[in-house]
């Protein structure tokens, strides 16, 4: 089930949204995923007040390695998504160089994990946008690999 820790963009506030979320699990949901987003102390806010509206099924970050930062801008805009001006920067000047604009989306977002990962996060969520190279190189720089059994198939 979807969650937006930057509020949905139809929904009037966070309280709704949390209420919303509340509905599902009791529907039966037993885990959300969110949104993506690149605010980390904004995403964990969202978490703290989940958890203080009593909703304690593991929630898994949305995160999403940015290759493509222009139709990041107008994917951002119509999901109420922020994008930060240091985002923004990283990939100033090079709209023609693609091997660098994929090695800086995996290192944000591996940069990302790891910081989750320091505040309880083990599961996350990757947007792969049909990039699932980039996912698969920031698995392996988190410690993720694949075992004997899916690698020989």
């Amino acid at each position: 089930m979807g969650v937006y820790p930057q509020v949905h963009p139809e929904s009037p506030s966070l309280a709704h949204d949390i209420a919303v979320l509340k509905a599902k699990v009791d529907a039966g949901a037993t885990r959300a995923i969110t949104n993506f987003f690149f605010d980390i102390d904004g995403f964990l806010k969202f978490r703290d007040a989940v958890r203080k509206a009593g909703v304690t099924i593991p929630l898994l970050p949305g995160i999403m390695p940015v290759s493509n930062f222009k139709g990041l801008a107008k994917m951002s805009a119509a999901n109420g998504v922020a994008v930060p001006a240091w985002l923004g920067n990283l990939f100033e000047g090079l709209d023609k160089d693609p091997e660098t604009r994929r090695l800086i989306a995996a290192s944000v977002a591996a940069e990302m994990c790891a910081r989750l990962e320091e505040e309880g996060f083990a599961d996350f969520h990757f947007y792969t946008l049909n990039r699932a190279d980039l996912v698969y190189a920031i698995c392996r720089v988190l410690g993720v690999r694949e075992t004997a059994a899916e690698g020989a198939s």
